[in-house]
């Protein structure tokens, strides 16, 4: 089970009615968190989750409404008692910007731990999660991530009996571990069937079209994309500035086959984006305007 929370969607500035994009999620107790524009901790307090159990903060760009919030955000955690290491993961360059917005929050009781992006595609294992990260098509580097809990294979009483393994050893075998026991060496490989489908979240904002995006959202539970635009107008200047449009998030919702897709990153002056979703879902069905604190439980599949 895997719960989904967009804290904000807007781009650029806060609006007094939309906080800043940011991505929360939960798993066995762990938080992740992508970016962290100014004024995530309100939508943290308004979703009514805790600050304590964020491990992961993962980073897709430097721009200030996606990291301005950090200061503020490490000073709360190391409030709630955190002594817990933290990883944060993010472009070339994240250990030096993160450092420097530690000017103003120098003393923390919990240790950082930076993992750096420099290659188009690199994956994190880390409580639980499984990360993809995926550079995309912004003026400055930038990445999208996937958010994927892995699901083992069926756990076999039958094959474990077979094979003359202690019942003392399954659940350690059915978690994937390998271990010893009586003089024998046992492997998952031996109760476990073939892996069962996971779920799978893909977050993407601040780039062009690009089809590593698509490729990266292939059969995603849930594709959040930037809609920096919804009117046709300003196309143009979604090419300018290296960001999307509503019908282009959706083109690439139509090639991944998400179960669904959400908008995300709105510019401060689209203020009902609803209206443009006629067109949104006459290229992808199952396609929703993104809204301040919608969330969803993603649960395996029977």
């Amino acid at each position: 089970m895997l719960d989904v929370c967009l804290l904000g969607t807007g781009g650029m500035m806060p609006l007094p009615n939309r906080w800043l994009t940011a991505l929360m999620t939960r798993f066995n107790g762990s938080s992740l968190l992508i970016d962290c524009g100014e004024a995530t901790q309100l939508a943290v307090k308004e979703q009514g989750w805790s600050f304590h159990p964020i491990d992961i903060i993962c980073v897709t760009h430097y721009h200030a409404d996606h990291i301005s919030g950090l200061p503020g955000m490490l000073l709360t955690m190391g409030n709630a008692d955190r002594t817990e290491p933290l990883t944060m993961i993010g472009p070339k360059g994240l250990e030096k910007v993160v450092h420097a917005l530690r000017v103003i929050a120098p003393e923390l009781p919990f240790e950082i731990k930076f993992i750096e992006l420099t290659e188009k595609i690199h994956t994190i294992k880390i409580k639980g999660y499984k990360i993809e990260a995926f550079k995309v098509n912004h003026n400055i580097p930038c990445y999208g991530y996937n958010v994927i809990i892995e699901r083992g294979g069926k756990f076999s009483v039958e094959r474990a009996i077979e094979a003359n393994i202690p019942q003392k050893c399954w659940s350690r075998l059915q978690k994937g571990e390998t271990l010893e026991a009586d003089g024998r060496v046992f492997t998952p490989d031996m109760v476990l069937g073939e892996a069962r489908k996971g779920i799978k979240v893909t977050y993407c904002t601040d780039t062009r079209p690009a089809d590593i995006i698509a490729e990266m959202a292939q059969g995603a539970d849930l594709f959040i994309c930037e809609g920096m635009y919804g009117e046709k107008e300003k196309e143009k200047k979604a090419r300018e500035y290296k960001h999307m449009t509503f019908t282009e998030a959706a083109n690439l919702a139509a090639v991944a086959k998400p179960r669904e897709l959400w908008l995300t990153h709105y510019s401060p002056s689209l203020v009902r984006p609803e209206e443009y979703m006629n067109d949104v879902k006459q290229i992808f069905k199952n396609a929703y305007p993104g809204k301040d604190g919608k969330h969803i439980t993603l649960n395996f599949e029977d």
